[in-house]
């Protein structure tokens, strides 16, 4: 299983980046698929989840109203839009497939106070 996230970068509160993971190895269209959060020091953090074919979707409260999680099963990406970006969603990002035990480099989004 390979992941491979993009789409980090440092923007100001209140800005928007959407983040993506192409993933190879496995039938992605068979699975769901999640995105993780990980704060230097702390553990990482489950953000968001999208079921297999992208109908159930869940969100940690922070993150409601704000992240949007999306995949394109002929592309084998997994996406996350963030919105209203905040201090707080200061981390490095990973996508991650339930049941493997695989974490691609992760891409670093860094929102300044």
């Amino acid at each position: 299983v390979r992941l491979v996230e993009s789409g980090g970068g440092l923007v100001q509160p209140g800005g928007s980046l959407r983040l993506s993971c192409v993933v190879s190895g496995f039938t992605f269209r068979n699975y769901a698929m999640t995105w993780y959060r990980q704060v230097p020091g702390k553990g990482r953090e489950l953000v968001a989840s999208i079921s297999s074919a992208g109908g159930d979707t869940y969100y940690t409260d922070p993150v409601k109203g704000r992240f949007t999680v999306s995949r394109d099963n002929a592309k084998n990406t997994v996406y996350l839009q963030m919105n209203n970006l905040k201090p707080e969603d200061t981390a490095d990002y990973y996508c991650r497939v339930p049941g493997f035990n695989s974490w691609g480099q992760g891409t670093q989004v860094i929102v300044p106070s």
